[in-house]
């Protein structure tokens, strides 16, 4: 095949992920190729519900999240762009007394492990922060500094500050394969052979046929989490509200219109790229949130649609070395919850290429943990 480009790294994949790696890479002072079979943002880093999000993390993955805020905090200094990012925190929400004890002996739990960013709020002080809530409902867990931001517009803001850097992109192009030889990637695609050093698999739900061709396949399962928008209503919340009995990721545009998510799933085609809508499962949603809101009776959805990713069977994803192969890394499977952990994510993987280690703990996310013992 003709040989199309080459650099020191080779990342397949144009999500937040794959962007984000680029850029740290570049401002390590290290040249890379993203390869990108669609468009950047194609998939779930375009067209997800932009949370971010340390409240409700799994404890494997509260490191990250809390180190990644701090780079959303300021994302303007890394990627010259606001990527819309607002902080008005992050609730999750008890609507009865049972719901209520679980949330607290999480605070608790939190506590003892030396975390002190969810706090339990009891209901005077969710109503005075949330007045359009439900009366039913009894208190919540709150991280005050988590927010929200522009999915599509701050995966775009990663690949501009890389290019700017020097990285190159290469979209429209599809892998067909990977092989290593004489100590450097080979990787076959549609447009001509690209080679590097280092490969990177940011491949998002076609992330295991790059783990399959490293000899180190996982049970990634292809998901499509479902997103409703109303048209635009008079403002009437701040935070981002989730659920905790029931799924729901609930949050007010700048513009007015609501965005309702929460993780129900369409039907998904992941070979063909498209998805169904499961309009059982929305219906549930929108009854969550005409529980939840009474405001929302009056509202008009507008459309709907989902975005393809990789879940794996823990929930949390894979990042770090290969287990079986030098000079490969991965970075997949966040599980419908990764865009937070983008920012640091891509610093994690830059790190343990130019550095060989990171300060961050991601012994939980080692892709041996799916590997024959």
């Amino acid at each position: 095949m003709t040989a199309l480009a080459s650099a020191e790294v080779i990342i397949v994949g144009g999500g937040l992920h794959g962007c984000s790696a680029a850029l740290h890479l570049a401002r390590a002072g290290v040249g890379a190729i993203v390869v990108e079979k669609n468009y950047v943002g194609r998939h779930a880093s375009g067209v997800n519900a932009g949370g971010v999000r340390t409240l409700a993390r799994h404890d494997a993955e509260i490191p990250l999240a809390l180190a990644a805020l701090e780079l959303w905090h300021r994302i303007g200094d890394l990627v010259d762009d606001d990527c819309g990012f607002e902080c008005h925190g992050q609730l999750r929400v008890a609507e009865n007394d049972g719901e209520a004890a679980s949330l607290r002996e999480r605070a608790a739990r939190l506590r003892a492990l030396g975390y002190a960013h969810e706090r339990w709020i009891e209901r005077d002080e969710l109503f005075a922060r949330v007045p359009a809530l439900s009366r039913h409902c009894v208190g919540a867990l709150v991280a005050e500094r988590d927010g929200a931001a522009l999915p599509y517009r701050t995966t775009w803001a990663f690949r501009r500050k890389a290019e700017a850097l020097g990285q190159r992109f290469f979209e429209g192009t599809r892998v067909h394969g990977v092989g290593r030889a004489d100590g450097a990637w080979n990787v076959e695609t549609s447009a001509g052979r690209l080679t590097g050093r280092v490969l990177v698999n940011c491949a998002g739900a076609w992330a295991n046929a790059v783990c399959t061709q490293l000899g180190e396949p996982v049970p990634l399962e292809p998901i499509a989490p479902m997103m409703l928008v109303t048209l635009r209503m008079p403002h009437f919340l701040d935070p981002v509200v989730l659920g905790t009995g029931r799924p729901l990721s609930f949050k007010q545009t700048q513009e007015g219109t609501v965005l309702i998510g929460g993780g129900r799933r369409a039907k998904v085609e992941c070979d063909a790229e498209t998805t169904e809508l499961d309009f059982r499962e929305l219906a549930l949603s929108a009854q969550t949130v005409r529980d939840l809101f009474p405001v929302m009776r009056e509202a008009t959805i507008h459309r709907g649609w989902a975005g393809i990713e990789a879940r794996m069977p823990d929930d949390i994803p894979v990042i770090g070395p290969s287990a079986v192969t030098p000079d490969a890394f991965h970075a997949f499977g966040f599980s419908a919850h990764g865009f937070a952990l983008g920012p640091i994510v891509g610093r994690i993987t830059a790190d343990l290429i130019t550095r060989g280690a990171t300060e961050l703990p991601i012994a939980p996310f080692a892709i041996g943990r799916f590997l024959p013992a």
